[in-house]
């Protein structure tokens, strides 16, 4: 088997030398680049084109920002965040950006190298925690969006508009996150302000998220 060629950012010292040392010492990788911010990590990821990314998200630069341009620009490479954070809006951010795995540093190390051979196998390594926290949060979905469904009802495509909006994303990011135009995406949020009789963005996101 061909090592797995992967690069790994972390502003933490002690944290990234030790996630180099974990993977060193196991054949089926071999560690490629070892950097400490984000703008680092998108440059070494598009000169060295690693099969695995493992970002931290709060390095300098945003390691979520990095994540967006690497999965862009290298869509082959597999991209795993690798954090303290355990809120929501990073791990949906984090998932919007195209990462494939959040793991977090509390993680049992002896873990860390089966769980990201499984994300380049096309599982999704995520503590159960927060997979149960997902679930909840698209269940409070449901009645909202069977509530909002009673006047003219929304397209499929306006719900996932709607559900991005609500993830503060901006016209121009939920267009990118689409693959639509911006002008697409504001012709979305017209109709979405429309038949839900709101007037404007903020209403209709409190509306939905109730």
């Amino acid at each position: 088997m061909t090592p797995l060629r992967t690069l790994l950012a972390d502003d933490h010292a002690p944290t990234l030398e030790e996630l180099r040392d974990i993977l060193d010492s196991d054949p089926r990788f071999t560690v490629i680049a070892a950097v400490r911010h984000a703008a680092a990590a998108v440059s070494e990821a598009v000169r060295t084109r690693p099969g695995l990314c493992l970002l931290d998200i709060t390095m300098p630069g945003n390691g979520i920002a990095a994540c967006w341009e690497i999965t862009a620009r290298l869509p082959q490479t597999v991209v795993v965040m690798f954090t303290v954070s355990a809120a929501d809006n990073d791990l949906f951010a984090a998932l919007r950006a195209g990462a494939s795995g959040y793991l977090l540093k509390d993680t049992d190390p002896a873990k860390i190298p089966d769980l990201l051979i499984g994300a380049t196998a096309g599982q999704a390594p995520i503590p159960p925690t927060l997979v149960a926290r997902m679930v909840r949060h698209f269940r409070h979905r449901d009645p909202r969006r069977r509530q909002l469904s009673q006047g003219a009802p929304l397209t499929s495509r306006e719900w996932e508009v709607l559900e991005l909006m609500s993830q503060e994303l901006s016209n121009t990011q939920i267009a990118r996150e689409l693959s639509v135009s911006p002008v697409t995406v504001r012709s979305h949020v017209s109709a979405i302000l429309r038949k839900l009789r709101v007037p404007d963005r903020d209403t209709a996101v409190r509306r939905f998220t109730g």
